[in-house]
């Protein structure tokens, strides 16, 4: 965006500014983002923090709307139910008609303990469908092209919060947000009022 206005800034000022940024605008945007599909894609994908590999969980709707994202150190029980109760809770308006996933065992468990909890209806349908999951295969892809020119993370905070601050300005820039302008001067706009700072 910064190169688009003709600004020259320095790799490191961006790296700490969007690790500083980035949680606050998160949880700003999401009066803003457009409703999303009630059929939802879970995955998740590697991502190198500290030289060990740790596990991105990500969720999208049938058309690729961003629903939640989260960084954690395991791909197991836990860290699915952690995931989805999370992004159900950030999504409780949300109706929820199937749920896709990979064959990873922990999600039917994570599933039928959402619904037992009452966070999940029971009509919600469980998929593992790879054919239906392509869409999200397809989202980790443009989402680690980002990635890799950080040329890597050394610590799980500053990973997680400068994922955040990819995936919202993705959000941004793809239109899954309500823009009052279109265009880099809606952005510009929305940016702004995000903070409460005039256009």
């Amino acid at each position: 965006m910064m190169q688009e206005r003709g600004v020259g800034v320095d790799p490191s000022t961006l790296f700490r500014r969007i690790q500083r940024y980035a949680p606050g605008i998160e949880k700003r945007v999401r009066p803003y983002q457009r409703s999303r599909s009630g059929s939802w894609r879970v995955d998740e994908t590697y991502v190198r923090v500290g030289g060990k590999w740790k596990y991105l969980f990500r969720a999208v709707d049938k058309h690729g709307l961003l629903i939640d994202f989260m960084l954690a150190d395991r791909r197991n029980t836990r860290a699915a139910y952690r995931f989805l109760r999370k992004a159900l809770k950030t999504r409780n308006n949300c109706p929820r008609s199937s749920i896709t996933t990979d064959k990873l065992a922990s999600y039917p468990k994570t599933i039928r303990r959402l619904q037992k909890e009452g966070l999940l209806s029971k009509d919600v349908e469980h998929c593992t469908s790879k054919y239906l999951n392509n869409i999200i295969e397809a989202d980790h892809g443009a989402l680690k092209r980002v990635i890799r020119s950080t040329r890597g993370f050394q610590r799980m905070a500053a990973a997680s919060a400068t994922i955040k601050g990819f995936e919202v300005m993705r959000m941004i820039r793809r239109g899954h947000c309500i823009l009052l302008r279109p265009g880099v001067t809606g952005e510009i706009r929305l940016v702004n009022q995000l903070f409460g700072r005039s256009a």
